[in-house]
């Protein structure tokens, strides 16, 4: 194949490009209209009560947790493989995230052998739902509940997605969902924090609009910033709402596609949801020895991989923070986080990919096992 195949390629086009220019022709391009209008029919889907937009996926978690009241001297329980985002809105409030290992089925949060990290100063517990389905909430809730934790869902990567019939985000005293360009559903940037808890909503408008509730005023009682979005973006959402079933469908065959191209390649095994739990394939991640290798071999013959989440307890830019901290950092404490990296491949998975796309990355993946 000559041309690449892209990682990710988001699916706008001409129905994003005249939704835009009617902002422009009502001279509304900031928060407004249709900004309300997009969080109305996101509350609708998820089935979540309140809701607030902010710029990105990242200050949404920020907003998520500030909104609880999580600050300096907190700690916040953390996957150890998620993207370094859900980390570091904890530090942005001030806080210390404290990491726990996945289970090695779809690298989800477990909770199996956690109860050690359970301090008087862990004040919540963050699931991540990874790769477009969603972590065990039984387990989480249950967790939550025994020890009185807070949970923050990072529902980042799970717009459209049910565990048991609840959306993810529903479970948690509050939950991130992030737009991204590679997200199922983007408006190039931007996110959304959800909450069922009235007083938790108040705190939100406060944060995200200056302090205030209407931004027609001068007068702030509280400390607050602006997190808002645009109606330019939110144009660019709703077109991308009307799309959501077929980028769903699309994406289910995509992977379907993929399983049955590496069906007869032994060396290679399939990310699993849980027993309940929906996906909407963020990724299609694929786990095989060699993976670091056959990674250099796809890019060398026009694939572009992408390597799953490097440990957090790992990362240079957390591990002065957790040093101070007196946090143990043993790799033995994580050993489905290291497998993952070290065994996992991201294959290019997005809407408008094509049969010969899938069949061609393939064929690359095949040819790399059955070298002599």
């Amino acid at each position: 194949m000559n041309d690449k195949v892209p990682q990710f390629m988001p699916w706008v086009g001409e129905s994003e490009y005249k939704a835009i220019a009617d902002c422009f022709e009502k001279n509304w391009i900031t928060e407004g209209p249709k900004s309300k209008e997009f969080v109305d029919r996101l509350l609708k889907l998820i089935g979540a009560k309140f809701g607030v937009l902010a710029p990105n996926g990242t200050l949404a978690i920020y907003l998520a947790l500030k909104s609880l009241g999580i600050g300096p001297g907190d700690k916040v329980m953390v996957p150890d493989f998620t993207f370094i985002a859900s980390a570091n809105a904890v530090v942005m409030v001030g806080a210390t995230p404290v990491f726990v290992d996945v289970n090695p089925q779809n690298f989800q949060i477990d909770l199996s052998a956690a109860d050690h990290l359970v301090t008087p100063d862990l004040k919540a517990i963050m699931p991540v739902h990874i790769y477009g389905t969603i972590c065990n909430m039984d387990s989480v809730t249950d967790f939550a509940k025994r020890h009185k934790l807070m949970i923050v869902e990072d529902a980042a990567q799970a717009i459209g997605v049910h565990y048991k019939g609840r959306h993810a985000g529903t479970f948690g005293d509050t939950a991130a969902f992030s737009f991204f360009a590679d997200k199922t559903l983007t408006t190039a940037e931007g996110g959304l924090v959800v909450t069922n808890n009235e007083k938790v909503y108040e705190q939100l408008l406060y944060l995200r609009n200056q302090g205030r509730i209407d931004r027609g005023t001068f007068i702030h009682p509280e400390m607050g910033f602006n997190f808002r979005m645009t109606d330019i973006q939110c144009a660019v959402g709703l077109v991308q709402l009307d799309k959501l079933k077929e980028i769903r469908e699309r994406k289910l065959v995509i992977l379907e596609w993929y399983k049955q191209g590496l069906r007869d390649i032994s060396q290679v095994t399939f990310f699993t949801p849980d027993p309940g739990a929906e996906w909407i394939p963020f990724r299609v991640a694929i786990l095989c020895d060699q993976a670091h290798e056959l990674m250099t071999y796809l890019e060398q013959n026009n694939v572009e991989p992408r390597t799953f989440f490097y440990p957090l307890h790992k990362q240079p830019a957390l591990v002065e923070i957790l040093n101070k901290e007196n946090t143990p950092l043993n790799d033995s404490d994580f050993p489905n986080t290291l497998t993952a990296y070290d065994r996992g491949i991201c294959l290019p998975t997005f809407a408008t990919m094509n049969k010969e796309q899938v069949g061609y990355v393939c064929d690359v993946i095949s040819q790399f096992f059955t070298r002599k």
